[in-house]
């Protein structure tokens, strides 16, 4: 019972000091700093009001985006997905995967340098590559390991003959 006497006596010491100050920022030209409940009232008739205003035109803005979006459309598979399934020997329409680019890059070996090594290098310079001569060639395909080969020069155009190509399951194994 006085722990509640004393919480009320708290909080109501507390509401008399937000009042003393709001009175004295707000309505410091009210007498004792205390908002007349006619302007509160005003006070909280414009907030409701704009409140209402940012709903009417929240309300409009969702309608307008409602009329300007439509439904997805899907290709139905399962008639396809049957076929497959009854005929396995039918190739699938894979098209659509053909004009996808791909990054291709050949490696003929690598090295570690410091910035100030970096820096010395000039026109005629020799890096050492951690691959010995006669070694194959990597190629990556989007940073992943497919295939290795020799480098072959034809019509003054170098080129990579490919000796090795990676199977799936390799390539799985470096994914992991």
């Amino acid at each position: 019972m006085a722990e509640d006497k004393d919480q009320d006596s708290l909080a109501e010491e507390w509401a008399n000091a937000l009042m003393k100050d709001d009175g004295a920022a707000a309505g410091a030209d009210a007498p004792g700093g205390v908002i007349p409940d006619d302007a509160l009232a005003d006070e909280w008739a414009k907030a409701l009001a704009t409140q209402e205003v940012d709903g009417v035109k929240k309300e409009k803005e969702q309608t307008y985006l409602r009329t300007q979006t439509h439904e997805p459309e899907f290709k139905d598979m399962t008639a396809e997905h049957k076929t497959q399934r009854q005929n396995p020997g039918t190739k699938r329409d894979l098209d659509f995967i053909l004009d996808i680019p791909l990054e291709v890059s050949a490696e003929l070996g690598r090295t570690r340098l410091l910035i100030n090594e970096l820096l010395q290098l000039g026109q005629g310079s020799v890096i050492e590559l951690n691959k010995l001569a006669g070694e194959p060639l990597e190629i990556f395909v989007n940073g992943k390991l497919v295939a290795r080969g020799e480098a072959v020069v034809i019509n003054e155009k170098f080129g990579i003959r490919l000796t090795d190509i990676i199977s799936p399951i390799e390539r799985v194994k470096q994914l992991a």
